[in-house]
């Protein structure tokens, strides 16, 4: 994978502080949330291939103005293949393998692998990651543990997910080496289930100005 890829997905995870996580279970609703999020200041959005709703979901955001629309949970060179063709212009993976790698590499695909170990972080880093999602976050030790890997890998930048709230993020949007976080509460199945296309948008606005002066160095 050439170093303009792995930049951009660095670029992707610095355009705003919170990444909607996204697990659609209707694609005819796909279309509106993109452009609720997208209004209130979240352009990035991972859709979770967690559902047969997921890769008509990425087609229908990818549609939308100003949506960044990747697709989560990529397990296989199968969903890599099929996340492309439906429109994801990044990857996200709660791991990765050999396999997974080489077919990201393969499909040019700007790509978010995951990482909860030293370990796993360094052989990532490797193959040319530095730019890493932290998952699961919270059960992996949480904002200790990921600042904890900071001075020994200061290569690498994090968009932690797994656990992340909003009471939680701007502590975590802190640490020097996090980028971005990802996040499920920007889109709660309750708004989403009553169209409710305000309240996401204003849930967005608000997670958009997280971490705000609260960088450290």
């Amino acid at each position: 994978m050439s170093e303009d890829v792995h930049a951009l997905i660095a670029r992707l995870c610095r355009r705003a502080p919170v990444i909607p996580v996204l697990t659609v279970e209707d694609p005819g609703l796909a279309a509106p949330l993109a452009r609720a999020l997208v209004a209130g200041g979240l352009p990035v959005l991972e859709v979770t291939l967690r559902t047969p709703a997921a890769l008509p979901a990425i087609a229908a955001m990818a549609a939308v103005e100003g949506a960044v629309v990747g697709a989560g949970t990529l397990l296989a060179p199968a969903d890599v293949a099929q996340a492309v063709a439906a429109g994801a212009r990044f990857g996200v993976s709660p791991g990765a393998t050999g396999a997974l790698l080489e077919a990201v590499r393969a499909a040019g695909l700007p790509f978010l692998p995951g990482a909860a170990t030293a370990s796993e972080v360094m052989a990532l880093l490797a193959q040319g990651y530095r730019t890493q999602k932290f998952f699961p976050a919270e059960v992996a030790g949480g904002i200790a543990a990921l600042g904890a890997l900071g001075p020994p890998l200061p290569q690498v930048a994090f968009c932690p997910t797994g656990g992340i709230t909003a009471a939680l993020a701007p502590a975590y949007l802190g640490l020097a080496n996090v980028l971005c976080v990802g996040g499920s509460w920007v889109a709660p199945a309750a708004a989403l289930r009553a169209r409710d296309w305000g309240r996401i948008t204003a849930l967005a606005r608000e997670a958009a100005l997280l971490g705000s002066g609260t960088r450290t160095a």
